[in-house]
């Protein structure tokens, strides 16, 4: 099978993420999305970021009606922070038939060559890049490994959304209805410096 990697805190997940999942089944060669839920991202120090096993359980909630979808708790038990090029060479060496692909926005694309031993990445792997607003024309996106999917452009952020929830205010249709409820009934994003 052809798998698309989307690393991610989901924090929370939110329908954006599930828009993308769902374009790149639905309009790419890929079979399935496995959400990769990322314990430490090194770009993303945040005092609001929940522990991994509530994020994890967010995502299996929000993916469980898509048997396209997976959720992967794959970097909870490597080694922190988490590289993608480690967990990419984990997952090609635990899941030989499985060919992965690195799902990515833009935005990115134009921070990849910051990325631990992006070569590398772009020399064994393909990249099925989404639209992001405020994306520069980046050199990468002639890359012969590179594809850009033509996905709705979303500007949902996971910051609004706890912002949200710290205010008391609604999230409905900014989240799944499984995920809402497991925010507010186990009171998820309260009280949080923000």
């Amino acid at each position: 099978m052809k798998i698309g990697l989307f690393f991610g805190s989901f924090n929370p997940i939110h329908v954006g993420h599930l828009i993308i999942g769902n374009t790149m089944t639905e309009t790419t060669d890929l079979d399935e999305v496995w959400y990769v839920v990322s314990p430490q991202n090194p770009f993303k120090k945040n005092q609001s970021l929940l522990h991994e096993f509530d994020r994890y359980d967010m995502v299996a909630a929000a993916i469980a009606d898509n048997p396209a979808f997976r959720v992967s708790d794959i970097e909870f038990n490597l080694p922190k922070p988490s590289y993608t090029i480690d967990t990419l060479t984990y997952l090609s060496d635990k899941y030989p038939q499985h060919a992965f692909v690195l799902i990515i926005g833009e935005d990115n694309l134009d921070q990849f060559t910051n990325w631990k031993n992006y070569e590398q990445i772009l020399a064994q792997y393909e990249l099925y890049v989404y639209p992001r607003p405020d994306s520069s024309n980046n050199v990468l996106r002639e890359h012969p490994k590179v594809k850009l999917v033509d996905a709705p452009l979303l500007e949902i952020s996971a910051t609004y959304i706890r912002n949200l929830v710290n205010k008391g205010k609604s999230i409905r249709y900014l989240v799944s209805k499984e995920v809402e409820e497991l925010i507010l009934s186990r009171k998820y994003y309260r009280n949080i410096r923000l």
